[in-house]
């Protein structure tokens, strides 16, 4: 489905960045333009395709995890992980639909600087507080998620390589 080694790496170490950059920063671009629809129609396309980007890097990650995962030893911690890992797609999914029927909805609406054209017309306030309230809970919920992968990961990467206190022979 993807690579699963990037220069010898694993490639779940290096693709998990991208789906912790994208994730927040599409979930964070979702929120701003359901709040502020002049800024969906500012985005046009790049924000459906913000959101595309992050969604099909999700798979990827999740597979070279799970090839990761086969290659490591097993314990809680990773199976912990892997179980997280699990329920971020549905997630990106809905900030991918929310994107896109933001950027959907807002092809039609008049900016604030254009008088209302033959067939075009502001969204209802009901259907701008629904798009607010979707906007936050999918993004919040994605957000919450990508948190919680992550922290378990670090968890199960970390859970004793290293020592509080400093290696002999090293210095500060």
């Amino acid at each position: 489905m993807g690579p699963v080694l990037i220069n010898g790496l694993p490639a779940h170490v290096l693709l998990v960045h991208v789906v912790v950059v994208l994730v927040p920063l599409t979930a964070l671009a979702v929120v701003v333009s359901a709040v502020r629809p002049s800024w969906t129609r500012g985005l046009g396309l790049a924000l459906p395709g913000l959101a595309l980007v992050a969604l099909l890097s999700v798979p990827l990650t999740t597979h070279a995890g799970e090839w990761l995962e086969h290659h490591t030893d097993s314990n809680a911690l990773v199976r912990r992980h892997t179980e997280l890992g699990d329920g971020l797609l549905p997630w990106v999914i809905a900030l991918f639909v929310v994107a896109a029927a933001l950027w959907w909805l807002g092809r039609g609406t008049p900016s604030a600087t254009e008088s209302v054209r033959e067939g075009a017309r502001p969204l209802s306030v009901p259907v701008r507080i629904a798009a607010v309230v979707v906007s936050v809970v999918v993004a919040g919920g994605a957000v919450v998620q990508v948190y919680r992968i992550g922290e378990s990961g670090a968890r199960a990467a970390w859970h004793d390589g290293y020592s509080a206190k400093p290696v002999s022979g090293h210095r500060d």
